[in-house]
């Protein structure tokens, strides 16, 4: 199951030097909705290798703007703190599984 990252959690496991995947999202987005199996199941698989969470931007609105998500899903991949990737729009699990595996 993927972890809730939050305003007040995320600069913490930023800092954890584990690559950190997090989902922006929302409710009312439906194809944020079809991604969120996919995204449980990566936290499962990659869990103590990889974390990764979902970023509600209705409830978490710095983080949102800090990272300028314009549209949901947007999926943004860090390694050592800093961001080195980003998915925008619903993308099959397989297309996520890649990054992370090259992120590793």
């Amino acid at each position: 199951m993927a972890k809730e990252f939050t305003d007040a959690n995320f600069d913490e496991l930023l800092s954890s030097n584990k690559v950190v995947v997090a989902d922006f999202w929302a409710t009312w987005c439906g194809p944020c909705k079809a991604m969120g199996p996919s995204i449980d199941e990566l936290a499962t698989e990659y869990e103590g290798k990889a974390l990764i969470g979902k970023v509600d931007v209705e409830e978490n609105n710095d983080l949102a703007e800090k990272y300028a998500i314009r549209s949901v899903p947007t999926i943004i991949f860090f390694k050592d703190g800093e961001m080195v990737d980003k998915q925008v729009g619903a993308v099959p699990k397989a297309v996520l599984e890649s990054k992370i595996k090259n992120l590793l």
